[in-house]
């Protein structure tokens, strides 16, 4: 079974060491391998020459050598380094990540029953992959993995295999599976602290709230420091608590000490800023990262997001080039295309989508799951139809994120399903998640329901959350609201375009006879009320939450089953 890695010209993989590379070294840790043991009597020689020698250098070395430095110790090198990031639970820097799975390649070729060597090999392949997106490495992590099992099995204590196998279910994106490995390894050894971030992954991906905030919490008491932080600062980002995700996200940021650890940090603060629509902050943040880890690439794709909004048009394009050059992930390549089509530059747009439909078949290919992606592809440039189909599916699956219930409402509303479309619209707002685009997509539904007074707050809300979000949706959501108009006032009821004023109705010619003879008058407790004629009111405003339809709820099994039997 081969588990190496094909190296060829043009490969983006970690390269085998040459002997003029300071890592091609002898390796010590793991691939260090013993010397026999001395005899007796060369140990006595050993002895005696070192007694004489010993008080000769050790006089010049009082001389020579400084106070500092004689207990200096010795610097770490690219595999330790590696090794301490991982035991700590922080990324470590690419090229460290090369050498530690260069290290461990050697050494499984002449210890093949070596089960942590291979549980380290499996997991370095899985970070590789996830973090160069070139998911052919998911295949070879599964096989080192399996290895692995083979060699020990997780119920002997094996349990850091099953935590690389969770880590491999998330990066491709089945979180039913991550949730069913990682559970397994906390059942057996509830303060092995390396399960909870794999947990914390999947149950988000499943849209179980209550269970990552769960993990998060456990996470942080056996794990504390910058890997916790992280963690908790993206908790509270999906929730909503913005003020909340800032301060710890800053936290994490200034306790970070290694260059990694530091970028990834810097990474999310600049997320946090173009989230609440701050492109400056948002590119000064991005810049930091990019000084402390220029192969950061996922900042690169996050600042030209923010030059965009700050209509830096030729910066943001350079800055996307490179970004999906160095990291080829298929949601940056949509939006490339997308801004190129903003730009009515449809060529270039058209080969992004192209391109774009190269790398979704090669994730697919490498059993990677990326039907969110391309179902967003399929609703706005594609065929709505087969989004829904790709979503639906993804329901089934229990994937039921924010981001998943936004793409599916969204989808099915492009289909010509808006009704059904905006009890998902709606989950997903419901998270609490400041998300423009979630609002905007909620807004338009509403809008094609008549629903106007939730439609008007919604398309606000996207466009107060983020005035930019989007190079081709911000200005649709502008243009949306210009076309509801102003709120009528008196009230918050549903506004819409005043109708026409109605003709003129002509009075009904009286015919001629004799006069009726008067009513005799009633007594006023026995007179009724008459209506006087009024302006129409407006209709009241609904709640935030939908009328539950007469259907069964998004998420129950009545529900999965109607979805499945209304699939294309």
């Amino acid at each position: 079974m081969d588990v190496m890695p094909q190296q060829d010209p043009e490969s983006r993989r970690p390269p085998e060491p040459s002997p003029q590379d300071p890592y091609a070294m002898p390796a010590e840790g793991a691939t260090a391998v013993p010397p026999p043991p001395p005899t007796l009597r060369t140990t006595l020689r050993r002895a005696a020459f070192g007694a004489v020698a010993a008080g000769v250098l050790l006089a010049g070395a009082l001389v020579a050598v400084p106070d500092g430095d004689r207990d200096a110790p010795k610097e770490p090198g690219p595999v330790e380094r590696a090794e301490a990031a991982a035991t700590a639970g922080s990324p470590a820097s690419l090229s460290d990540l090369t050498a530690l799975i260069g290290d461990r390649q050697k050494w499984v070729e002449s210890h093949p029953d070596d089960a942590p060597s291979w549980a380290t090999l499996g997991s370095a392949y899985v970070e590789w992959g996830r973090r160069s997106a070139d998911a052919a490495y998911y295949g070879r992590a599964e096989e080192a993995l399996k290895r692995s099992l083979d060699a020990r099995p997780g119920e002997r204590g094996n349990g850091e295999a099953w935590v690389g196998m969770a880590a491999l279910a998330n990066a491709r994106h089945d979180f039913l599976a991550a949730k069913r490995w990682g559970e397994t390894v906390r059942k057996q050894d509830p303060k092995a602290w390396s399960v909870y971030p794999v947990l914390i992954d999947a149950y988000t991906g499943l849209g179980d709230v209550k269970a990552a905030t769960g993990a998060t919490e456990k996470f942080g008491e056996l794990r504390k420091g910058v890997p916790a932080l992280a963690r908790t600062a993206d908790l509270y980002r999906g929730q909503g608590w913005r003020e909340d995700a800032l301060a710890t996200a800053r936290e994490a940021a200034d306790r970070a000490t290694e260059p990694a650890e530091k970028a990834e940090a810097l990474h999310r603060l600049g997320e946090l800023a173009w989230e609440r629509g701050e492109p400056e902050e948002a590119v000064a943040q991005f810049d930091a990262a990019l000084r402390t880890d220029s192969g950061h690439h996922a900042s690169l794709a996050g600042k030209a997001r923010a030059l965009v909004a700050l209509e830096r048009t030729d910066e943001a394009l350079a800055a996307y080039q490179s970004a999906v050059t160095g990291l080829p992930r298929p949601e940056y390549v949509l939006e490339l295309g997308e801004l190129y089509e903003s730009l009515e530059l449809d060529g270039d747009a058209r080969s992004q989508y192209e391109k774009l439909g190269g790398l979704l078949e090669q994730a697919k290919a490498a059993g990677v799951d990326e039907s969110v992606i391309r179902a967003r592809y399929e609703s706005d440039h594609g065929d709505p139809a087969v989004a829904v189909e790709l979503l639906r599916g993804q329901w089934k699956k229990q994937h039921r994120s924010a981001a998943v219930a936004d793409a599916l409402g969204w989808a099915l509303h492009r289909a010509g399903k808006s009704e059904e479309g905006l009890e998902y619209a709606q989950q997903a707002v419901d998270t609490g998640v400041r998300n423009a685009s979630y609002a905007y997509h909620l807004g338009v539904i509403e809008q094609q329901l008549a629903q106007y007074g939730p439609a008007r707050r919604h398309l606000e809300e996207a466009l107060r959350t983020n005035p930019a979000f989007s190079p081709l949706d911000a200005p649709k959501a502008r243009e949306a609201l210009e076309t509801l108009g102003e709120p009528s006032p008196g009230g918050p009821g549903d506004t819409q375009p005043p109708p026409p004023p109605p003709a003129p109705v002509p009075e009904p010619k009286r015919e001629s006879g004799p006069e009726p003879k008067p009513e005799r008058k009633r007594e006023p407790e026995q007179e009724p009320k008459r209506e006087s004629p009024r302006p129409e009111a407006p209709a009241p405003a609904p709640s935030k939450t939908p009328p539950a339809p007469s259907k069964a709820a998004p998420g129950t099994p009545a529900a999965v089953e109607a979805d499945a039997s209304k699939s294309p």
